[in-house]
C-alpha cells in the first residue's frame, strides 16, 4: 500500500495525496484504508519507511572508506532517494519510521565516525547535521525544480533556497522551469552583491549540493573532531 502511495505521489504531489485517492488507485472503498492507517500522517510514516527500505544499502555509505567519504556517499544516496519522489523530502521530513530498517545504515555511519575518534555524541551530531543539510536542500530543490521523471530531475538548474521556493510560480520563475537570473539581477540592481550571488545560489542544484556538503563535512570535522573541538 505504501508503494502504491509513493507511485501516486509522483502524479499528485503531497497536497493531492489523499486516502481517498489511494483507495481509488487500489479499487477499494476509502474507509477500508483506515484499518491500516488511522490518518494521513500514519500513511506518510509508512511511506518514509518504505523509501528507506529500498535504499538502506546505499545509505550505509562506502565500505572501508574514511569517515568523510562514507558520510559524503551516504548523503548523496539520501538525496537520490528523496529526489525519486515528487515532494519526497517533505514526505520524509518529520516522520516516524514504522520499523527498524533505518537503523542499520545509521549504525554503520556512527561506527565509522566513532572509530575515527568522534565521541558517540559528536558522531550523532555530525550525522544529524549532514542529514539535516541534505533534507533541507532537497526540500528547496523540489519546491521549484523538475518533477521526478522530467528531464534533468536529479541535476536540474534553477531556483533553490528561500527565494526560489517562494517565487516558484512568481515573476522570476514559474512552474519549476527555473529561476530567471536576468530578471532577478534587474530587480536587485540596487543590491549588487545580492544580485551577483544569484548565479551561485540558483543555478545548478548538483554543484550547489556538492559544494554545501563538502563544507558541512569539513565543518563537522573541525568543530566536532579537530583540536579544540567542543565536547559533545
Amino acid at each position: 500500500m505504501a508503494r502504491v502511495a509513493l507511485d501516486l505521489l509522483n502524479e499528485t504531489g503531497l497536497d493531492g495525496l489523499t486516502l481517498r485517492a489511494i483507495a481509488k488507485e487500489l479499487d477499494v472503498k476509502a474507509p477500508a484504508l483506515y484499518w491500516h492507517f488511522k490518518d494521513k500522517q500514519a500513511l506518510l510514516d509508512e511511506m518514509a519507511t518504505e523509501m528507506v527500505r529500498g535504499a538502506a544499502a546505499d545509505l550505509a555509505g562506502t565500505p572501508d572508506a574514511d569517515w568523510q567519504t562514507s558520510v559524503t556517499t551516504a548523503m548523496r544516496a539520501l538525496r537520490r532517494m528523496l529526489l525519486r519522489y515528487r515532494d519526497g523530502a517533505k514526505v520524509y521530513s518529520g516522520t516516524y519510521f514504522t520499523d527498524t530498517s533505518y537503523a542499520a545504515p545509521v549504525e554503520v555511519q556512527l561506527r565509522r565516525l566513532t572509530e575515527a575518534g568522534f565521541t558517540t555524541g559528536a558522531a550523532a551530531r555530525a550525522l544529524m547535521t549532514a542529514m539535516s543539510y541534505t533534507i533541507g536542500y532537497v526540500i528547496e530543490e523540489q519546491a521549484s525544480g523538475p518533477r521526478p521523471g522530467a528531464a534533468g530531475a536529479e541535476g536540474a538548474a534553477g531556483a533553490a533556497g528561500a527565494e526560489g521556493a517562494a517565487g516558484a510560480a512568481g515573476a522570476d520563475g514559474a512552474g519549476g522551469e527555473g529561476y530567471d537570473l536576468v530578471a532577478r539581477a534587474e530587480r536587485l540592481k540596487d543590491y549588487p552583491l545580492a544580485a551577483a550571488a544569484g548565479e551561485e545560489m540558483f543555478r545548478g542544484y548538483e554543484d550547489g549540493f556538492e559544494a554545501g556538503l563538502a563544507a558541512v563535512v569539513a565543518g563537522v570535522g573541525v568543530t566536532l573532531l579537530g583540536p579544540g573541538a567542543r565536547p559533545v
